[in-house]
């Protein structure tokens, strides 16, 4: 796979988890690179308990998956800088390039496979 064939790969990846991120989320208006669970319209007034109880842990199940998505969109966004700076594909531990198989199955990789934690 070559470094364009990543890039796009890349490219792709970056796309997807930010349409994923925008079902259970949005740019925090006070820091745009950070992302906010968007809490549930509650109408407290016509709601019975289990529904206030369900609007909950909907906000909450969508936190947990948000802060996944949102650490792999910015891997990813880190794996594009670093194709730009020309650091792409370098071990971040001891400098070497990582495994093409690796980047294959992780293009935002950021280690080679001795140093995978």
């Amino acid at each position: 796979m070559t470094e364009n064939d990543l890039k796009a790969k890349l490219e792709t990846e970056l796309a997807l988890l930010e349409r994923e991120l925008k079902t259970v989320g949005r740019r925090n208006p006070a820091n745009p690179e950070d992302w906010e669970p968007t809490p549930a319209p509650l109408d407290t007034s016509a709601a019975d308990e289990s529904e206030v109880a369900d609007t909950f842990e909907e906000f909450e199940s969508n936190t947990a998956v948000l802060k996944q998505l949102e650490i792999r969109y910015n891997e990813v966004k880190r794996a594009l800088d670093r194709l730009e700076k020309g650091t792409y594909g370098k071990c971040e531990v001891c400098g070497r390039a990582i495994e093409p198989d690796r980047l294959e199955a992780n293009p935002a990789a950021t280690t080679c496979k001795e140093h995978m934690s």
